[in-house]
């Protein structure tokens, strides 16, 4: 799902506000943790958590802002 990286909270954590109107506290997977990265106002793909998935979950892509630009031309945010 969509969402819009609101704030950096440290520790590879961010609030995002996600496409299904909540915010969530999520995270930078390990393995993703070193190759990107993320600043207040990027557009990723989040993976909610299967418990809590409501307040938590993964961040597992980042657009770039060309890609960013060329969604929110075309509606999906």
């Amino acid at each position: 799902m969509l969402g819009l990286v609101l704030g950096l909270m440290g520790g590879s954590r961010m609030k995002v506000a996600c496409k299904d109107g909540k915010e969530r506290m999520c995270r930078i997977p390990g393995k993703l943790k070193n190759k990107i990265w993320v600043k207040e106002g990027d557009v990723v793909i989040v993976r909610p958590f299967s418990i809590q998935g409501d307040i938590k979950g993964d961040v597992i892509w980042r657009y770039f802002p060309l890609q960013a630009r060329i969604l929110k031309e075309e509606g999906y945010i």
